[in-house]
């Protein structure tokens, strides 16, 4: 059975300026996007599930899906406030979304095969998708739940235009996820890479360290962590209308419980994304370059 794709689109880019979902990066018109179910097709993936907010679904059936329609079978789901699990209430006042725990966790009903979860916004490398795909397909039946994270190098996921949030893995000799811990504002200070972990105190990185890019990959008995654990949240955020269920959150609790173990594979791609509007050069320049290396052809589509 295909493994599925769960795409997070439904975050509305307050760095970048607008909703750069649907802004146009390769030489016939594509997203990232498209890349990514162009990529995902082709390592194996079958179904791709889209979390969006409701009122940009046509944006994204009519501006950018309209061709890889064609060529996928693509479901929606929807990340509103209202759309939580039975029994619980949306706190007076909150306007603020969940956070990427809940965008999951809102797929849940799509997802019947493992699956892999990615950012609309980040352009992972088709070799990423092909060890990810690889790993859902061939992974053994096990007594305990058996995920994975695609990591990649730090030095190669900073962005020149700006301070960039990253998720840095530590993993044992085995290659098995211990935690991964959130650095909020990571960027290049002369040669240094820096993590500023609050207004006077500051860490340093090499560079080296492998981070977590929200490449990730599950069975749906995650789907019955993300619940219990969105309960728990709900129950002790009632009163913070800014706290945010955040995925990499919920994996350190299944590891840290014991109840999952966390593969960290190992991909030779570099990543790139869109996170300030200056990032756009970078990424046309990038998409060029591989498409002179003919790892995409001109139209995806065609």
């Amino acid at each position: 059975m295909k493994p599925s794709l769960v795409i997070l689109a439904a975050g509305m880019g307050s760095r970048y300026g607008s909703l750069k979902q649907v802004d146009r990066f390769g030489p016939s018109g594509e997203t990232i996007v498209e890349y990514s179910i162009y990529d995902a097709l082709r390592a194996g993936f079958g179904k791709i599930v889209m979390v969006v907010r409701k009122e940009f679904v046509n944006d994204f059936k009519d501006l950018i899906l309209r061709n890889a329609m064609t060529k996928a079978e693509i479901d929606f789901a929807f990340q509103e406030l209202e759309n939580i699990p039975e029994g619980l209430s949306v706190p007076n006042d909150r306007a603020k979304p969940w956070g990427t725990g809940h965008a999951l966790l809102v797929a849940g009903k799509n997802i019947s095969t493992p699956f892999a979860v990615v950012n609309a916004d980040d352009f992972y490398g088709a070799a990423s998708y092909k060890v990810m795909a690889d790993f859902l397909i061939q992974s053994p039946e096990e007594s305990m739940d058996t995920y994975c994270i695609v990591g990649y190098t730090l030095e190669n996921t900073l962005s020149e235009s700006g301070h960039v949030s990253r998720g840095v893995c530590m993993t044992d000799e085995d290659g098995f996820l211990k935690s991964i811990s959130e650095h909020k504002k990571i960027f290049r200070r002369d040669n240094a890479i820096i993590s500023q972990l609050d207004e006077t105190h500051t860490m340093e990185f090499t560079g080296k360290e492998i981070v977590s890019m929200n490449l990730m990959g599950f069975t749906p008995s995650l789907f019955h962590h993300l619940d219990a654990q969105f309960r728990t949240f709900i129950q002790n955020n009632i009163d913070n209308l800014s706290a945010e269920f955040y995925l990499p959150a919920v994996i350190n609790n299944v590891v840290r419980e014991g109840k999952a173990r966390v593969k960290v594979l190992q991909t030779s791609e570099k990543w790139f994304g869109v996170t300030y509007k200056e990032d756009r050069p970078m990424v046309i320049n990038s998409l060029i370059k591989l498409l002179e290396a003919g790892v995409y052809p001109v139209n995806l589509w065609e």
